[in-house]
């Protein structure tokens, strides 16, 4: 996956240029005086494209890429996911240059105290210390992703950790465009795409990527269900309706 797959949040691909260029030439940074980012926040609603820019990056770096899930450190029995957090960090440490992406960070990165999970609070407590053990290494980059910053422990936040805060919000007309073009590849259409793209992208306000991505695939399916080799306009309006409403 590259820049060239991901499609309508141009501003968030320009904010993540920088961090790719970092990557792909840790020699010219190298005597720069001031502290490299080493790790990034990814923030917006469900379905915006956050994972699918994280893997982005790693695909333009060209580095090792470790995706995982934060609710995957929460375990039943303590000290289990901290121990987690500890191999994820090992492997990436050996593999470096990397890129560590944790989604949904708020699973475990929820301000501690909150409740009485001492658990997640052991996990979280390890994942402070780790990223601070990688503030003095080169080569490693931290991504992660949530839809609930305000529910993140103020420490993640700080300096050294998740400096950076990238914003990934629902595309505009003209992101909706661009992104159902990425997903109309490879679909024979019975008009020409941009006037697919066009029509339909003005039939979805508020469509995220995930959604748009869903519409054409409703629209193939309608045309295979009724015999047809081609994908009509109409069939990716029924797409539309199927996305929003349901069957």
């Amino acid at each position: 996956v590259t820049f060239a797959d991901v499609a309508g949040v141009q501003e968030a691909k320009a904010e993540l240029f920088e961090l790719v260029q970092i990557m792909k030439n840790a020699e010219k940074y190298k005597n720069v005086r001031g502290r490299l980012p080493t790790g990034c926040l990814l923030v917006g609603p469900p379905g915006t494209g956050k994972t699918l820019l994280a893997r982005a990056v790693a695909g333009e770096s060209g580095v090792a890429f470790f995706p995982v899930a934060a609710s995957e450190f929460v375990e039943l029995f303590v000290g289990r996911g901290a121990a987690r957090v500890r191999e994820l960090f090992a492997e990436a440490r050996k593999a470096r240059p990397a890129i560590i992406f944790i989604d949904e960070l708020d699973a475990v990165g929820s301000r501690r105290g909150a409740g009485l999970n001492e658990e997640r609070d052991q996990t979280l407590n390890q994942l402070l210390v780790e990223m601070d053990g990688f503030a003095k290494d080169s080569g490693i980059l931290i991504l992660a992703a949530t839809n609930r910053p305000d529910a993140l422990d103020p420490a993640l936040l700080r300096p050294g950790r998740l400096t950076r805060r990238v914003f990934v919000g629902p595309p505009t007309q003209q992101g909706r465009a661009q992104i159902l073009s990425v997903h109309l590849r490879g679909l024979d259409l019975e008009e020409d795409v941009d006037v697919v793209c066009d029509v339909i992208s003005r039939a979805t306000p508020g469509f995220t990527g995930a959604e748009l991505a869903n519409v054409a695939n409703e629209a193939a399916l309608l045309s295979v269900r009724d015999g047809r080799q081609l994908v009509s306009i109409d069939d990716m309006l029924d797409g539309v309706s199927r996305t929003k409403d349901g069957i």
